[in-house]
């Protein structure tokens, strides 16, 4: 039987007509490397691919259409596309989201020109700011100190490199080479605070063997989290700093967004908007520069500017949550390209809402930091290291971060446990 759509009953561009009578060739099959008919050499006109075009089936069709950018091209002496912006150097990259086509030195110009867009339109750093950076020596707190540096005439600011070492073995001591290799190209003063040094002995490797046996070993980036984020505080006011930058992109964003929607954290999706926190109650104001910047933009960036950084991963990076929201972010990406931004606005507009707003934070009860409980995270997780109960830190909650737990509404204020915690 004769299928109304091709000669013999097959759909598709195995059987195709002939593209006229005048004696030229059948076209050939989508990624052919075969020529489609006796053209003359540059490329195909209007004409001849309409004649191409309507000469198949609609399935056919279809199939071409995808294929054309694999065909050989009939004049391979084409000319290499420029840059959109100089239109003299020969493009290096595609933008992801804009598509335009830029030459390595103009995309590095723009992204910086972004940056200090993002700083200035937010008011982040004002002129005359003494600014810490938390240099880890990973791409995106180099890829910051870089472009800060660019930028620091212009802003008016100064900048100190401060690294935290957390104590891993055979991981941090790496990371923290790359970071004195920065801070001795880029002629930044450097300054290294130490876990064991801030909080009582305790490094990231012992308590990792602390909770190893309890069930809840990627409880370790929560407890890394909560501690790195004290000790940037203490290397902060340690160098003099007014402000504190981190490198967090519009990626690591939207997977903090993800998570604290999966674990139907309101609280923290209510503050985790905007570019960063003004500093209440005496914590030094923070901002992220980086905070509309893809992941790709950053690496590529570095790569253009050739910047020596560390790539390697944290050795208890594969058990933290976080990786399963970064999977599911690329999902997300490959369905809607804009996912990653619309999550980062979807946070601004939630922190505006007054009533998903928390309550306004007091002071820890021990140490005297920024605190929404009586004692703050940092002195609640440690409390129960030091108890040899880590479990009772990190619970949804935070409930049982004392013997009794945190006083309920109405209750009276009970007694504070003994201070097992130094003052830092």
């Amino acid at each position: 039987m004769t299928s109304p759509r091709g000669s013999q009953g097959v759909v598709g561009p195995a059987r195709t007509r002939a593209l006229s009578t005048s004696g030229r060739a059948a076209a050939q099959a989508p990624g052919s490397r075969r020529r489609l008919g006796p053209e003359p050499s540059g490329s195909r006109s209007p004409c001849t691919r309409f004649r191409l075009f309507s000469s198949l089936d609609r399935a056919a069709c279809v199939l071409l259409r995808r294929s054309l950018p694999l065909l050989p091209r009939s004049d391979p002496a084409m000319p290499a596309p420029q840059c959109a912006t100089c239109h003299k150097a020969r493009a290096a990259l595609r933008r992801p989201r804009s598509g335009r086509a830029l030459c390595g030195a103009c995309f590095c110009a723009a992204f910086e020109a972004e940056v200090l867009h993002t700083v200035v339109a937010g008011r982040l750093l004002p002129s005359g700011a003494v600014v810490a950076v938390g240099a880890s020596g990973g791409k995106d707190s180099t890829v910051l100190a870089h472009v800060l540096q660019v930028l620091a005439p212009r802003l008016g600011i100064s900048l100190r490199l401060v690294a935290v070492d957390e104590g891993i073995g055979g991981y941090r001591d790496a990371a923290l080479a790359a970071v004195r290799r920065q801070a001795a190209r880029w002629e930044l003063p450097l300054t290294v605070v130490a876990y064991a040094d801030l909080f009582g002995g305790w490094t990231m490797d012992a308590v990792a063997r602390s909770t190893a046996g309890s069930g809840r070993s990627r409880a370790c980036c929560t407890f890394c989290g909560v501690l790195r984020r004290r000790a940037l505080e203490e290397g902060a006011r340690l160098v003099g700093a007014t402000h504190i930058v981190t490198g967090h992109n519009a990626d690591d964003m939207a997977e903090t967004v993800l998570m604290n929607f999966l674990r139907g954290d309101a609280a923290r999706l209510a503050r985790g908007g905007g570019l960063g926190s003004p500093g209440e109650g005496g914590a030094l104001p923070r901002c992220r520069p980086l905070q509309l910047a893809s992941q790709k933009e950053v690496v590529l960036y570095a790569h253009f500017r050739r910047l020596d950084y560390f790539s390697e991963e944290c050795v208890y990076a594969p058990e933290a949550f976080r990786g399963h929201a970064r999977h599911l972010l690329k999902l997300l990406e490959a369905a809607r390209p804009s996912a990653v931004l619309d999550l980062v606005h979807s946070a601004e507009r939630l922190a505006l809402a007054p009533a998903a707003r928390p309550p306004a934070p007091g002071a820890c009860s021990r140490c005297g930091a920024l605190a929404s409980r009586a004692l703050c995270q940092a002195c609640a997780l440690l409390d129960g290291l030091n108890r040899g109960r880590p479990r009772l830190a990190i619970g949804k909650g935070r409930r049982g971060l004392d013997e009794a737990g945190p006083p309920r509404d109405g209750e009276p204020e009970r007694a504070p446990a003994p201070d097992a915690v130094p003052a830092f």
